[in-house]
């Protein structure tokens, strides 16, 4: 019998050899995950000999690894700021670009003001896993938060994953097609999106691991990847209080267009920031 040392030493190199990524940090997830301990934690286990239960469970994602499937669906959980999020292809994978668009709008929940007796709303648009609306209120339990998404499947994952964080009391979520069903004028503090922006063109080049397993509404922007922030951005501005704010996460190159967007619509302290590999990635804007 193999010590779980010999077995990872197998796993990686079946997995280098289907071209997996980072075969060595998913075979200690894999792992990790089917001892209940962190990666870090690992070491203790490796002389011992696991039952055959754990034998066939890695093979089986090590199947699903071969064939394509991102590791974050093959675990079944993914880490999004201070929580572990159910990850599966009823959603788009959380992303640490996105974490970084939560920073932004917790800085602005920070310094807002709002009405006297009131707490501010902030409505996630797009929601999927409810990653954004989650950790918003995870780290800033002094506002009202909704997430909205279109797709039924995406809304019931939120759920779940609300039910897990124990933030079901905390973030509301419905299914809804953008903010058409919203009609009360000047109600919202705050609308966050990560929203299809990649082009439809794009679309069809992206990685397999995306493209045959992550769910394309969530992706396909339209030609110029932009049809979702021209229709809402003249949605937000009938929402929005006044001092209200949009966050939005946009693709490479999409800085310029979503300037003129937010301008022509009636925003101000427009901002166009970059990720950490110095691409668009981010806009705001404030409504005056």
């Amino acid at each position: 019998m193999k010590t779980w040392r010999e077995i990872l030493a197998l796993t990686v190199a079946y997995l280098e050899g289907k071209g997996v990524p980072d075969a060595a940090v998913a075979a200690e997830l894999l792992m990790a995950r089917l001892l209940k301990c962190g990666r870090g934690f690992l070491s203790p286990h490796l002389e011992e000999t696991p039952a055959e239960k754990y034998l066939e469970a890695m093979r089986r994602a090590m199947a699903r690894l071969a064939a394509g499937e991102p590791l974050q669906y093959v675990l079944g959980e993914w880490d999004f700021r201070r929580l572990t999020l159910k990850c599966d292809r009823r959603a788009l994978i959380p992303r640490p670009e996105t974490e970084e668009l939560v920073s932004r709008v917790l800085k602005f929940l920070k310094g807002y003001a709002p009405a006297e007796g009131s707490r501010p709303l902030v409505i996630d648009v797009g929601t999927g896993t409810g990653c954004i609306a989650l950790s918003l209120a995870d780290e800033f339990p002094e506002a009202d938060y909704l997430g909205i998404d279109i797709s039924a499947d995406a809304v019931a994952l939120a759920k779940e994953n609300a039910a897990r964080c124990k933030l079901d009391g905390k973030v509301r979520f419905v299914v809804a097609d953008g903010l058409d069903e919203f009609d009360e004028p000047e109600c919202v503090d705050v609308l966050v999106s990560n929203p299809p922006y990649i082009t439809t063109a794009e679309c069809a080049t992206l990685d397999p691991r995306i493209r045959n397993f992550e769910p394309m509404n969530a992706l396909d922007g339209g030609v110029a990847g932009l049809d979702f922030y021209e229709r809402f951005a003249s949605d937000a501005v009938n929402l929005l209080k006044s001092g209200g704010a949009v966050f939005f996460e946009i693709g490479e190159g999409q800085g310029p267009a979503l300037e003129r967007i937010l301008f022509d619509t009636g925003f101000n302290d427009i901002k166009i920031e970059k990720d950490y590999a110095g691409h668009d990635r981010y806009a705001s804007a404030v409504l005056p």
